[in-house]
């Protein structure tokens, strides 16, 4: 398959429909590692041609002219398409929004660490500055990094539940998780610009998925994230085709089109209380050492205990 660079048609006749310049790249990098000239070339060239130029006034800020950049990448375990990417790693680097696929549903992305890009994320999908964001992470490492991490146990009865975790991560459930002070101030922050506080928690994913996971390996940092809903409505989006046809006209920069998803997002659990509490059931099966919202209040400790360790 190729990149193809297009300008959303937002008629109502057809929601669906793009039109495309005609913009083809066949060319991967070559097999011992070297740079493929021609694909270089023609990448610089998509850029330069794009929709959306790009005008970099400031580090990790941006503005745009026209539409929106559209990559399309087959999802598959050898990574043959994963170079159309390199296009989206640079942009979100200077501080683009965009969607991406995820192990669960689609996304709503930008830089962890640009203030600009995750004020402009909230107001492309019009979330409340009350309501809290996740990030995606590539490891373990970014985990321990921005959070308190998971508990590992003390040799006094509690849990490890760091060694339950990495038997299901990557995979579809998101850990509420306290924060570090390595989390920017931005991610955590919440009210009015005169009064803002800041919330101790924020929720981590860790999704296994192709492309996700190589944009996030490209990109060597987390990402800032949100799913993506159709406005108003309390539903997923998962067409890209209509994602873009909805949230371009609202400032996106970039979507990655992965293909058609099935609405199934992931399960929340938080781990922030004494035991491990599932506050939302998603594609992630409940394990034995996770309680449900509605469960007792500690009668499962030895249980916990038993299957965690």
């Amino acid at each position: 398959m190729a990149l193809h660079l297009h300008r959303p048609c937002l008629t109502p006749k057809s929601p669906r429909l793009l039109f495309p310049c005609n913009l083809n790249i066949n060319n991967p990098p070559t097999t011992d590692g070297r740079a493929n000239p021609t694909a270089a070339t023609v990448r610089a060239l998509a850029l330069k041609r794009s929709p959306k130029r790009l005008k970099y006034s400031a580090p990790r800020r941006f503005t745009k002219e026209g539409g929106l950049l559209y990559v399309e990448v087959y999802p598959s375990a050898e990574g043959a398409e994963n170079w159309k990417l390199d296009p989206v790693v640079e942009i979100l680097k200077e501080g683009a929004v965009g969607v991406i696929p995820t192990d669960t549903v689609y996304a709503i992305v930008c830089d962890l660490n640009s203030s600009s890009a995750i004020e402009r994320l909230r107001r492309i999908k019009d979330i409340e500055a009350s309501k809290p964001l996740s990030i995606l992470c590539r490891s373990f490492r970014d985990i321990d990094k921005y959070t308190m991490g998971f508990p590992r146990g003390d040799g006094q009865g509690h849990a490890n539940i760091f060694r339950a975790v990495k038997q299901i991560l990557p995979g579809p459930y998101t850990f509420i998780l306290t924060a570090s002070k390595e989390l920017p101030k931005q991610c955590t922050r919440y009210g009015l610009p005169t009064k803002y506080a800041h919330r101790k928690n924020v929720g981590v994913r860790m999704p296994d998925d192709v492309i996700c996971r190589a944009i996030l390996e490209r990109l060597d940092a987390p990402l800032i994230s949100t799913s993506v809903k159709v406005p108003s409505r309390n539903e997923w989006m998962m067409d890209p085709v209509i994602i873009a046809d909805t949230y371009g006209p609202e400032g996106l920069d970039f979507v990655v089109d992965g293909g058609i998803r099935v609405a199934d997002p992931s399960t929340v659990v938080d781990m922030t209380g004494n035991y491990p509490k599932i506050v939302r059931q998603g594609k992630g099966p409940k394990l034995p050492w996770m309680e449900s919202e509605e469960a007792g209040d500690g009668s499962r400790e030895e249980d916990l205990i038993a299957t965690a360790t």
